[in-house]
């Protein structure tokens, strides 16, 4: 059974329902290993100081940004951890919006928010108001080390929460030289059109997710399993361990936080959607590699360095 990324608390209000966050997509690209052509062996990752050639100690890496060509400025960890919300275990919600003005573009990565024991009145309680009013609610989430802005959502007995992008995320497409203007323009005729219409009319159908599939996987998994069963060979490779789940319990007086919640409501403006928020400056980013100097360099990276290939 899938491990939840982290428990915590659902708010809005003054109502907290305690929530398991767990994965809402999953992985099925087929990944692969380098191996060494000539035996057969698997290439390893060292890390290797550009100039010497020696391999790095995680001990002895920082992280660093590059302000500049060749110029660096160091972060170390208790920087980095300055930095970052101090809200780890909570979706906190601030505003909530018509879900039809979310443009498509903005969502991100879906999760899965699933209620704590006895914790099921308020998360029913939030997940049929968003139905029912047609709402999302516009939040944040600490997801390890970075905050999000995320989305809540109803879908089936379900609360999802989908990772939004920043607006400063999406390409701008006046950034292009796209066609604007009217059909005339572009001597487009109303016969065209009609035909056009006609045609998609004739394609038209239902969304069936279930009737498509991964095709190239397919087959490559097919080669795969030929090749396993006519020579053999696998590799295991172990999981990393797995956070912690914490149990939480949630009985409460709904009428009377939701109450205190309107009256606070009325005292205070509403905030500002978070949609058009602007995001927090990442604290690092990975420090470039300079340029390789000796001939022992390139012989050590050559040997040593690789990537998967998905």
């Amino acid at each position: 059974m899938a491990r939840p990324i982290w428990t915590g608390t659902l708010s809005f209000g003054l109502l907290n329902v305690p929530v398991s966050l767990m994965s809402g997509e999953r992985k099925v690209d087929l990944q692969f290993r380098m191996l060494d052509s000539r035996d057969r062996k698997p290439i390893r990752f060292e890390r290797v100081n550009a100039d010497t050639g020696e391999e790095v100690p995680w001990k002895d890496i920082v992280k660093a940004y590059e302000y500049d060509k060749g110029s660096y400025v160091v972060l170390e960890e208790d920087d980095i951890r300055s930095a970052a919300p101090e809200s780890h275990e909570a979706v906190e919600v601030e505003t909530f919006v018509d879900a039809s003005t979310i443009d498509p573009r903005y969502y991100e990565k879906p999760y899965l928010l699933v209620p704590a024991k006895k914790a099921e009145k308020g998360y029913v309680l939030l997940r049929e108001t968003l139905r029912k009013t047609g709402k999302v609610g516009i939040a944040r989430v600490v997801v390890r080390t970075r905050e999000y802005l995320c989305a809540v959502m109803p879908h089936g007995d379900g609360l999802v929460l989908m990772i939004l992008r920043y607006p400063q995320e999406l390409v701008d497409p006046e950034d292009y030289k796209l066609p604007a203007g009217s059909l005339a323009e572009y001597r487009i005729s109303s016969k065209e059109t009609a035909m056009a219409e006609q045609l998609i009319d004739s394609m038209s159908g239902e969304w069936k997710p279930d009737d498509y599939h991964d095709e190239f996987r397919e087959r490559l998994q097919t080669l795969l399993t030929k090749r396993i069963k006519s020579k053999g060979g696998t590799t295991k490779v172990e999981d990393e361990p797995a956070p912690r789940e914490d149990d939480a319990t949630n009985v409460v007086d709904f009428m009377s936080l939701l109450q205190k919640s309107l009256d606070a409501k009325k005292r205070t403006p509403p905030k500002k959607t978070a949609v058009t928020a602007a995001p927090k400056k990442s604290a690092a980013k990975k420090a470039k590699p300079a340029k390789k100097a000796t001939k022992a360099t390139k012989k050590t990276a050559t040997r040593s360095t690789t990537r998967k290939a998905g």
